[in-house]
């Protein structure tokens, strides 16, 4: 028969696995859902996927659809690469990641992008949003519309930088649409997802993928995205010759996990896919603007059929 002090200690035992128990288990029970797409992005093929339409987090994947609004604007006339965007305090309160901005400094347009895109931003992305619309719900109005144009029908957007929000959902399918976009509808400014450093007028920015862009033979982007909800996210593309290839994930359980995974599905597609191809390119949303008056004080009534439209789309601004 055990003694007393032997028989409390062994309780404290079960009392202590009990509750270390107890710790474990949500974290497992949350862990973020699995999603995976790899496309031929010269053809739009879809070549592997698994859970591809099921709405899950997308985290700052959204700040792709933040920053080709934004290549957009610029390329309707909305605005340009040099305008001084001055910060609001909703902007300088955004969490990490984040440049540093703070309430009523101003800073060009260009150093907004570039943090955004390298060093995924939170509050360089809703600046640009309030900038080019005035307010985030304005933008978040913007973006579904845009989403849906281009036929991202399992996408909901509430925010410019993709913090967890109710309702802000996507796919694993609707990203690798959306990455595809970015690298054709705006060639002009897709090395923005590749630069490894990036001055940002305030700070010289790194990029969050710099690993797997530097150790992947042709990989040139896209877009990381973190937040315990969605778990480690990569829409990635790379060119090799004449192919190029779009590999999407949702849910990995790290950084280096998720990279591996991201790693196997570009060999996948690349084993996949043709030699040579017809490039097939989207075509750009066309939805109609409303009027809207952004923080520059610019009212936004133009449509893409404008042919004030199609004679500044003629003219390209210098990359950011």
């Amino acid at each position: 028969m055990a003694s007393r002090p032997g028989q409390l200690a062994l309780n404290g035992l079960f009392l202590f696995v009990f509750l270390v128990s107890l710790m474990l288990a949500p974290i497992r029970a949350t862990a973020a859902p699995y999603a995976a797409m790899v496309m031929d992005a010269r053809t739009g093929e879809v070549l592997h996927s698994r859970n591809a339409d099921t709405r899950l987090h997308p985290a700052s994947l959204t700040k792709m659809m933040t920053l080709y609004i934004a290549f957009q604007a610029i390329q309707r006339g909305e605005i340009t690469l040099d305008t001084p965007v001055t910060i609001s305090r909703l902007a300088a309160s955004e969490p990490p990641s984040k440049l540093g901005l703070r309430a009523g400094q101003t800073i060009r347009l260009r150093f907004l992008l570039r943090a955004a895109a390298v060093k995924s931003a939170n509050d360089a992305a809703t600046a640009i949003g309030e900038a080019i619309s005035g307010s985030e719900e304005a933008f978040a109005t913007r973006m579904n519309r845009t989403a849906r144009a281009m036929g991202m029908r399992n996408t909901t957007f509430r925010n410019a930088h993709g913090l967890t929000q109710s309702g802000h959902m996507s796919t694993a399918r609707d990203m690798s649409v959306l990455g595809r976009h970015v690298i054709y509808d705006f060639p002009q400014y897709y090395n923005l997802f590749s630069r490894r450093t990036a001055d940002a007028g305030i700070a010289t920015v790194r990029h969050t993928n710099r690993r797997w862009l530097a150790s992947y033979q042709g990989g040139d982007g896209i877009k990381t995205g973190y937040t315990r909800a969605a778990g480690f996210n990569l829409v990635a593309s790379a060119q090799r010759g004449q192919e190029r290839i779009i590999a999407t994930v949702f849910g990995g359980s790290s950084t280096s996990a998720r990279n591996a995974r991201i790693t196997e599905l570009m060999d996948m597609g690349f084993n996949r896919a043709p030699s040579r191809a017809t490039i097939r390119q989207p075509n750009p949303p066309a939805a109609t603007l409303s009027g809207v008056t952004n923080l520059n004080g610019m009212k936004t009534v133009l449509s893409t059929s404008s042919p004030l439209i199609n004679a500044i789309a003629v003219s390209m601004e210098p990359a950011p």
